[in-house]
């Protein structure tokens, strides 16, 4: 089996989550149907431009309240609260005190470095890799690629874990190891399986 120098997690879904409940409250609140807010914003043709970075995130909201008709629904999206899984922490904490590299790869927008500096990201992964700075999204391969080259890392020696299963085609057709992210109980069951030692999750 590989030795596995490095895990590159997914931000949102993994490392930071959104409450699904907030945006129901906000189409409630404005009388927009339910998932229409959602439906607009990760539309195919905003979520690719937004993503690659040939807009900006501010240019996204206000497209997608001209979309709605409601701007300021567009907004409330657009400024959500949202929380940093603890438990994610940890492991990566956990990882990097065991000689374990680590690193994040979102699929994400102009705002993301400013978004992981308010989350202090950095002291718990050497890197964050934002597709609106790389110019590919995940799982075009050429994503992964990027980070493989800029931590000087071979395919097999990086496990990739994503809450997507789509995002993690791009990373096996490079030969990295991958694991569909379902809790970080289960990730750490899956990098045991990988010879990578991870503290067992204390409960209490």
């Amino acid at each position: 089996m590989p030795l596995i120098r490095a895990v590159l997690f997914d931000l949102d879904g993994v490392v930071r989550h959104f409450d699904p409940e907030n945006v129901a409250s906000i189409e409630s609140v404005h009388e927009l149907e339910p998932g229409l807010i959602q439906a607009i914003a990760f539309a195919p043709h905003h979520l690719e431009e937004v993503t690659t970075g040939r807009i900006s995130r501010r240019d996204w909201v206000e497209r997608i309240g001209v979309e709605l008709g409601n701007a300021a629904a567009a907004e409330e999206w657009g400024s959500q609260s949202f929380h940093v899984d603890k438990q994610a922490l940890d492991l990566a904490d956990e990882l990097r005190a065991n000689g374990i590299r680590t690193a994040i790869l979102t699929n994400g927008t102009d705002t993301i470095q400013a978004e992981a500096a308010a989350m202090n990201l950095d002291a718990h992964f050497e890197a964050v890799f934002n597709s609106a700075e790389i110019g590919w999204t995940k799982p075009d391969a050429r994503a992964f690629q990027h980070v493989l080259d800029a931590m000087q890392l071979a395919p097999n020696e990086v496990l990739f874990t994503d809450d997507s299963a789509s995002k993690l085609a791009g990373a096996e057709r490079l030969g990295m190891p991958t694991h569909l992210f379902d809790g970080v109980a289960g990730l750490r069951s899956a990098l045991r399986a990988a010879n990578v030692f991870v503290d067992e999750e204390v409960s209490g």
